[in-house]
């Protein structure tokens, strides 16, 4: 995607509200309740974005959300897209260029994951204090526009360490109880093996998903403030003796709505800019 592609989209956007969101919201499998939540909601569908891919998963609504949330103006995904659907890298991240373009400054990312720490239990919150890009790729690799971004971004804190410790004290102050961890990023869609689990239990993981990493990396090269949020919807393979399913992770979120929703939106009220 080239500048152009970013300006016909984020114009088309801009267009349609009068406000100037600076936060940005990606919503994960069973975490678009959040969008609900937004006053004087300005609803876009994907569909109607110029270049935007649709989303194709269960529990993705599939459209940006406009608006003010505690006080802040926001622009929302109400579901993302992933690489297992087929997209190319360049289209999973389209969405973090455009925002960036539309004067985004700081971006909370949230998703649904499985529990490779075996402290960790299904309903858990766990602020991401790093990631592990076993993907295989990489939304960066190819020519590099020094207008988006430095060829060679520094990773060493693409989680902004000011934004963790904000989200660890809101956490304390609604007695939320709170994990920290390293989020592993996998291509999917197949659940991992009991066996690579273990492996990335050894390299250091403590929650492992499909997504964010790309998000993530993009919105580091384009100096986007970043605060990521799992939900531990389940425990990775192998950790219990149950199978895995989609229908589990939404179960889970739907029951840990009401901590998600108290705890973002008191993290968006008090974030620094």
């Amino acid at each position: 995607m080239n500048q152009a592609t970013i300006k016909e989209a984020s114009n088309y956007i801009e267009n349609k509200y009068t406000i100037k969101p600076t936060i940005g919201l990606i919503l994960g499998s069973g975490l678009g309740v959040l969008a609900d939540q937004i006053e004087n909601p300005v609803i876009i569908e994907y569909k109607d974005v110029p270049h935007f891919p649709e989303s194709t998963v269960a529990g993705h609504k599939g459209q940006l959300v406009i608006g003010s949330l505690e006080g802040k103006q926001v622009i929302a995904m109400q579901g993302r897209f992933h690489y297992y659907e087929g997209y190319s890298m360049e289209q999973v991240t389209f969405p973090v260029r455009v925002m960036k373009q539309l004067g985004i400054e700081s971006l909370i990312v949230t998703n649904a994951a499985g529990g490779i720490n075996t402290n960790f239990s299904p309903g858990d919150l766990m602020i991401i204090t790093d990631h592990l890009n076993n993907m295989g790729t990489n939304p960066l690799i190819g020519k590099n526009d020094d207008q988006l971004g430095d060829r060679f971004p520094d990773m060493s804190r693409c989680y902004d360490q000011e934004y963790i410790e904000h989200a660890e004290q809101c956490a304390m102050e609604l007695n939320i109880n709170i994990q920290k961890g390293i989020y592993v990023g996998n291509t999917g869609p197949a659940y991992e093996t009991p066996a690579e689990i273990r492996m990335l239990r050894t390299l250091g993981g403590d929650a492992v998903g499909m997504s964010t990493v790309p998000e993530v990396i993009v919105a580091n090269h384009a100096k986007i403030r970043v605060l990521g949020i799992s939900c531990i919807s389940n425990m990775a393979a192998g950790i219990l003796d149950q199978p895995l399913t989609h229908a589990e992770v939404m179960d889970t979120t739907n029951k840990v709505r009401e901590n998600f929703l108290q705890f973002i939106k008191k993290v968006i009220d008090t974030l620094p800019q």
